[in-house]
């Protein structure tokens, strides 16, 4: 018996529209750094930051013409990334939103809830995402929430837009963006706090400062990448690394002493909460 097996060509992603950032910072770089490697050419982005350091460096890293005001040459784009600091969103959104109505607009400015961008862009299209630093290397863990006006094919301009960044994770509802701030959002400087701790501890044992980091960050490195390629939930990795009355055991043992676990899960409830309260603040007009 023969069977015929016929292989379809694989289909390319839709080109993108026209992109617009309102901003040009440090995230704004890492998405546009991301598509220009995929072959999005930088023709395609129209940049309002105004600060002149930050369009020089557009203009050296990706031969970018940022502008230093909104323009009609925004009126071109399908999409608008918000990339601007929260309490600069709303007197940015004045000038823009003449040009911009028509577009989906994607949000990236911490703590702005999505009724506030509406009401300032002049459209119900808004998506928020809450993305991390790692972003910068392609690593990052970006949060979204879409407003019921977003489309299904908006959703999936925005995940063009953004998987070169890392993975992505939609929400049902908005709330949940502050605790995906509080874990993911924040999350990079806890695990930095760790490798400090670490690196110190170290060099207190007689290390050198590099050879302790090195341990530290190959360490966090490589758990993390255990931890996201196994079946496993992290309980059961842990307890095949601790056995009873070995080191892993004695440092564990320190920890829950301490009652490490519950502290840090009410640092992270602490900037769950101030996230919420954030929001409140910025998005009054």
């Amino acid at each position: 018996m023969t069977i015929a097996v016929t292989f379809l060509p694989r289909t390319a992603p839709a080109p993108l529209p026209p992109i617009a950032f309102i901003g040009g910072g440090n995230m704004a770089s890492a998405i546009i750094g991301g598509l220009i490697q995929q072959g999005t050419p930088a023709g395609a982005f129209d940049v309002v930051e105004p600060f002149e350091a930050a369009r020089t460096k557009l203009a050296q890293s990706f031969g970018i013409t940022a502008q230093a005001e909104a323009s009609e040459a925004l009126s071109r784009c399908g999409v608008v990334v918000w990339a601007v600091k929260p309490q600069a969103f709303a007197e940015a959104a004045k000038s823009v939103r003449a040009f911009a109505a028509d577009a989906l607009h994607l949000s990236v400015a911490a703590g702005i809830p999505s009724d506030s961008i509406a009401r300032w862009v002049g459209t119900e299209r808004v998506v928020r995402a809450m993305p991390n630093t790692p972003a910068l290397v392609g690593q990052g863990m970006t949060g979204l929430f879409a407003r019921p006006d977003v489309t299904g094919a908006d959703r999936a301009l925005v995940g063009q837009l953004l998987t070169p960044t890392g993975e992505l994770l939609w929400v049902d509802a908005e709330p949940a963006l502050d605790a995906v701030t509080a874990m993911s959002g924040s999350g990079p400087a806890y695990v930095f706090y760790f490798i400090e701790a670490m690196t110190e501890a170290g060099v207190e044992m007689g290390l050198t400062p590099d050879q302790a980091q090195r341990l530290a960050i190959g360490t966090f490195t490589g758990a993390s990448a255990l931890a996201h390629s196994a079946t496993e939930p992290p309980s059961v990795l842990r307890g095949r690394v601790t056995s009873k009355g070995g080191t892993t055991y004695a440092a564990i043992t320190s920890l829950e002493g301490a009652d490490v676990k519950a502290q840090f899960k009410t640092a992270i409830r602490a900037a769950q909460k101030r996230a919420a309260e954030l929001g409140e603040e910025f998005g009054r007009d």
